[in-house]
């Protein structure tokens, strides 16, 4: 268990400097914030240090600029952002650290909050640089993590930083999002009332395969949907037209199968078309009866039924990833269904998790995420957790029962 800034006394953080990783990497259009929930995730940790007095340094990456300076990828937006939501003025430093941005941040006074620049204009930050990271932490003596959508990244403004707070004397905590984000995960996975059904769906079974080997002894089901499906149903022979499949990985699904028994459920029908865009005809077919050019893009009504009976009786539920090309609405249903299933469920008292990314922009469309137990920021990070990873950005924070105080 590590230590998060809800267990040290507010009192105490009057009048220091706090470094807060934030994952602030949000889809923007000409400036214009498209989707604002990881800005809005992190509102609580900067609300709690502002109310202490603390003097807060947010830092977050944004896009690949390619540890070059490019105005495309600039954070200021998000600073102005930032401002609107909070209701107070935050100061953002686009001059870095070590040539007079310090400046700026000394000039903070007590409960003000000022954002840095993209930390991915240096080359140094995802090479996890050490002297980059000790340039930041320099600045201040707390250093907070609560960019969980990073976390699994050994960066200089994550783990490094979190490292070179501690080598001077001070301490690395978690922000409330990133200790919410491994309280649900880890209740999840290593304390789950059952039944525990997990439903993975997305691409690949080859970045997933770890986290299927993880969940496999610990579920009662595994529901498979998405393109990953695809590759399974190869396994048992069937034909899958023109779709998405990943032949060196037939032998895996094939084993995993074997290895399953059935735990793993798969897709019964699907939707099928002849190209992937809007305004395609379709049709739903049984796996087996799958044509040479069809291209599956969904899973079907009668798999929509089997999944939702088997998640309405569950005690726990964790889903990665969509069931089709969700994207495009006509191929969205069964990931939409899917969606309202698991918060039907939460409604009658099971604990629902949904591993971040595109699982989590589905509950958005489908309008249950806040019916859902918790909707994770970070669908890397949390991919990694459920294969039962360490996380560096983790690792490298204050362990519970530390009394260190700088």
């Amino acid at each position: 268990m590590k230590k998060s800034i809800a267990d040290l006394d507010p009192t105490l953080l009057a009048g220091r400097t706090v470094l807060v990783r934030a994952d602030l990497n949000v889809p923007m259009e000409q400036d214009v914030i498209s989707d604002d929930q990881r800005v809005r995730a992190s509102l609580p940790t900067l609300q709690l240090l502002m109310d202490a007095g603390a003097r807060t340094v947010v830092l977050s990456h944004f896009g690949r600029p390619g540890g070059e300076a490019n105005p495309e990828y600039s954070l200021r937006p998000v600073a102005e952002h930032l401002t609107a939501l909070l209701g107070v003025a935050v100061g953002f430093v686009d001059v870095p650290v070590g040539q007079g941005g310090e400046a700026v941040i000394a000039d903070l006074r007590d409960g003000e909050l000022a954002l840095l620049e993209n930390t991915r204009f240096f080359p140094g930050d995802t090479e996890n640089d050490g002297a980059l990271a000790e340039g930041w932490a320099a600045l201040g003596d707390v250093f907070v993590n609560d960019a969980f959508g990073a976390a699994h990244r050994a960066h200089a403004s994550t783990s490094g930083l979190a490292e070179a707070v501690r080598a001077r004397g001070g301490i690395a905590v978690a922000g409330l999002l990133m200790a919410r984000e491994l309280r649900f995960l880890g209740d999840a996975m290593e304390r789950p009332a059952r039944p525990f059904v997990a439903i993975l769906g997305g691409a690949k079974i080859s970045g997933k395969i770890d986290v299927i080997s993880a969940l496999l002894p610990r579920v009662d089901k595994l529901l498979v949907g998405g393109a990953m499906a695809n590759t399974f149903f190869r396994a048992q022979g069937y034909d899958t037209g023109s779709s998405l499949v990943e032949p060196d990985r037939i032998k895996m699904a094939r084993d995993l199968l074997n290895r399953a028994g059935s735990k793993l459920v798969l897709p019964v029908d699907c939707v099928v078309t002849d190209r992937i865009e809007n305004g395609a005809d379709t049709r739903i077919v049984t796996v087996d009866t799958v044509g040479a050019d069809d291209k599956i893009v969904d899973v079907g009504p009668a798999t929509v039924a089997q999944f939702r009976a088997t998640v309405s009786a569950a005690k726990t539920i964790l889903w990665n990833g969509p069931m089709g090309v969700f994207e495009i609405p006509a191929f969205a249903m069964g990931t939409i269904e899917v969606a309202r299933a698991v918060a039907d469920a939460c409604d009658h008292g099971a604990l629902g998790v949904i591993g971040g990314g595109d699982s989590a922009a589905a509950a958005e469309d489908a309008g249950v995420a806040a019916r859902l137990s918790h909707v994770s920021t970070g669908g890397g990070a949390s991919l990694e957790l459920l294969a039962g990873r360490l996380l560096p950005g983790v690792e490298t924070l204050n362990d519970k029962d530390d009394s260190l105080w700088p």
